[in-house]
């Protein structure tokens, strides 16, 4: 279900040099610093391609820039990571088609660990584990990606996605008790 973001005013918006400017640019770049990376992986997840994903993340910042602060009080992260959602939905339906996730794409998402062994190892295990989460439903795939690369909390996804928290606890708890379950299978198997 898509939802609506909130509707921009000017009037709300602080002017160029106001000290109100000032609690904006400062509010501004927090929610860039502590989303954009979440973001990213987020909406790479959603069009399956990094300079789309891209293109999506600083469409929804410039949005993020229109709103007045005092709207989103406390559920920033929810509301980029909502219009994330709705936009890639948007540009899906538009463009009429889904393309899945490039396996050089997810790569790319590996570690910074420094220690070239255990950089592989990880990235291995990690490689196991997205092509695991892609072979779940869509939805467990999205509310779990959400927790773990957006770092949402059950209400915020709740927000996010429109389903209920509770059926947000299900989806979580299942997906990610079957795609450990699979990867122990793996791993002892090799």
């Amino acid at each position: 279900m898509k939802q609506t973001d909130s509707q921009f005013d000017p009037s709300d918006q602080a002017r160029p040099g106001s000290p109100d400017q000032a609690g904006t640019d400062g509010w501004l770049s927090e929610a860039f610093r502590d989303n954009e990376l979440a973001l990213m992986g987020y909406a790479t997840h959603l069009v399956k391609d990094r300079d789309r994903a891209n293109d999506l993340v600083q469409d929804v910042f410039l949005r993020l820039c229109r709103q007045p602060q005092g709207k989103l009080k406390g559920r920033v992260r929810q509301w980029l990571f909502r219009v994330c959602r709705n936009r890639a939905l948007d540009i899906m339906k538009k463009e009429g088609r889904m393309k899945p996730l490039d396996d050089t794409v997810a790569e790319k998402e590996v570690s910074r660990d420094v220690d070239p062994i255990a950089k592989v190892e990880l990235a291995e295990r990690y490689s196991d584990a997205m092509d695991l989460l892609g072979n779940l439903p869509e939805r467990q795939q999205e509310v779990i990606r959400l927790k773990i690369e957006g770092g949402l909390s059950y209400r915020e996804i709740s927000h996010a996605t429109g389903l209920s928290v509770g059926n947000v606890g299900y989806l979580l708890s299942t997906g990610l008790k079957t795609v450990r379950e699979r990867l122990t299978t793996t791993e002892t198997e090799n």
